[in-house]
C-alpha cells in the first residue's frame, strides 16, 4: 500500500558533525548508517527511515543549525509549496528533484515551523512502495512514534494542516495552566467515526515557558527501555531536558538533545516497572 498525501515519510538530521551524530544515535536507537559522506541513510529494523545531512560552512553561515526535520508526502510538491506560500507559509528551499528519491521543497507553516513536502518517485521496477518511517499500525523499534508541533497559535496551525494535509483533531488532553494538548488524526487514514487512537499521527500544543523560542516540530523515536535510553543519552554526551514521564497507554516519553544541539524525543516502556 502506498503512502497517503499527508503522511510523514522521512526524517532528516542536519548536523555539524556527522560522525559524532552517528556515534551518538547508533547505540541509542540501534540505527545503522549507509551512503556517502555528505548524506547518510538511517536504517532501523527492516527499513530506511531517514537521513543525516552534514551541514557545510556555507549552510551554517546562512543560518542553518543542527536539528531534525520531517518530510510530509505530497501529491504534487510544486503545487503544495505554492499553496502553502499563498496561505501565509514560506518557501525556504524551492522545489527540486533528488535523483532516485523524488521532488522536494522545504517550507514553513504560517507560524514559522519548518518541514519538507515531498512527492516520492519509486525506484525503477518498484510499484507503490510505502515508507514506514512513521507507522500508524504497529510499534517499530527505532522508527518515529510521535510527531509533535509546538506553536504560537495552535488553532491556526490545526486549520492550516487540516486544509493542506487532511490532519484533523482527534481528541485532547488538558495540561492545566499550560493549555491543551490536541491530538492530530490523519483523516485519510482514519475517516470520521474511526475508533479513538486510530490514525493518530501526533499532536499540537502551545509554546511552553521553558521551551524553544520558535515554533517547531519534535519527533519521538521508539526505544525498548526508556531508562536505558536515559543512560545512553548521558553517556553519549547528550543533554536531557525532560526526564521520563508517563503518557497515556502506560509508556514513557522524554525530551533531549544530541551533542551537536539537535533536539528530539523518545518513547518507550519502563522495564523496571513491568
Amino acid at each position: 500500500m502506498a503512502n497517503h498525501h499527508g503522511d510523514f515519510i522521512w526524517y532528516e538530521l542536519m548536523t555539524t558533525d556527522r560522525a559524532g551524530a552517528e556515534a551518538f544515535y547508533g547505540p541509542l536507537l540501534d540505527w545503522r548508517f549507509g551512503g556517502g559522506d555528505d548524506y547518510r541513510h538511517i536504517e532501523a529494523s527492516e527499513s530506511q527511515i531517514g537521513g543525516v545531512l552534514q551541514l557545510t560552512d556555507e549552510m551554517t553561515s546562512g543560518g542553518a543549525r543542527p536539528g531534525w526535520l520531517g518530510y510530509v508526502s505530497a501529491d504534487d510538491t510544486d503545487k503544495m509549496a505554492a499553496l502553502i506560500e499563498a496561505d501565509g507559509g514560506r518557501i525556504a528551499m524551492p522545489a527540486r528533484d533528488i535523483e532516485g528519491a523524488g521532488r522536494v521543497a522545504m517550507v514553513t507553516d504560517p507560524q514559522g515551523a519548518p518541514f519538507y513536502v515531498m512527492t516520492p518517485k519509486p525506484p525503477e521496477g518498484v510499484e507503490n512502495p510505502e515508507s514506514h518511517a512513521f507507522s500508524y499500525d504497529r510499534p517499530r523499534q527505532g522508527h518515529c512514534a510521535w510527531n509533535e508541533l509546538m506553536t504560537s497559535d495552535p488553532e491556526a496551525a490545526r486549520h492550516f494542516y487540516a486544509k493542506h494535509f487532511g490532519w484533523v483533531k482527534g481528541g485532547e488532553m488538558d495540561m492545566g495552566p499550560l493549555g491543551t494538548y490536541e491530538f492530530l488524526r490523519h483523516s485519510g487514514r482514519a475517516p470520521e467515526g474511526t475508533p479513538m487512537g486510530v490514525g493518530i499521527l501526533g499532536a499540537v500544543m502551545p509554546m511552553m515557558p521553558e521551551g524553544p523560542p520558535m515554533p517547531m516540530w519534535t519527533f519521538y523515536f521508539r526505544v525498548p527501555d526508556i531508562d536505558a535510553a536515559v543512560n545512553a543519552i548521558r553517556d553519549g554526551g547528550g543533554t536531557l531536558f525532560q526526564e521520563p514521564m508517563e503518557i497515556p497507554g502506560g509508556e514513557y516519553s522524554l525530551n533531549a538533545s544530541d551533542p551537536q544541539g539537535a533536539s528530539f524525543g523518545l518513547v518507550g516502556p519502563r522495564k523496571g516497572a513491568e
